[in-house]
């Protein structure tokens, strides 16, 4: 569930080239603060797939809100002590 939540997390991917260094830029809007930058484009959607992996982990981590992206939701479910 987790990668194909990643994987349409990644098709809303929006790039551009910073025009003051060249550099790319990556952001998933859908998921706060995962953003990154890199000198190519294939090392920012390298860097931008990285970062989401591990905001989701920090986000299940910690029972926080996972937005739904095209209907893939990651519920967190909480265990019951026995």
């Amino acid at each position: 569930m987790i990668r194909k939540y990643i994987q349409t997390a990644m098709d809303h991917a929006r790039y551009e080239i910073l025009q003051d260094d060249r550099t790319y830029y990556g952001e998933i809007l859908e998921c706060p603060g995962v953003y990154s930058n890199a000198p190519t484009l294939e090392q920012c959607r390298n860097q931008l797939e990285e970062i989401l992996e591990e905001w989701v982990l920090f986000r299940v981590y910690k029972n926080l809100p996972i937005p739904p992206i095209d209907n893939i939701e990651i519920e967190i479910k909480k265990q019951v002590a026995a």
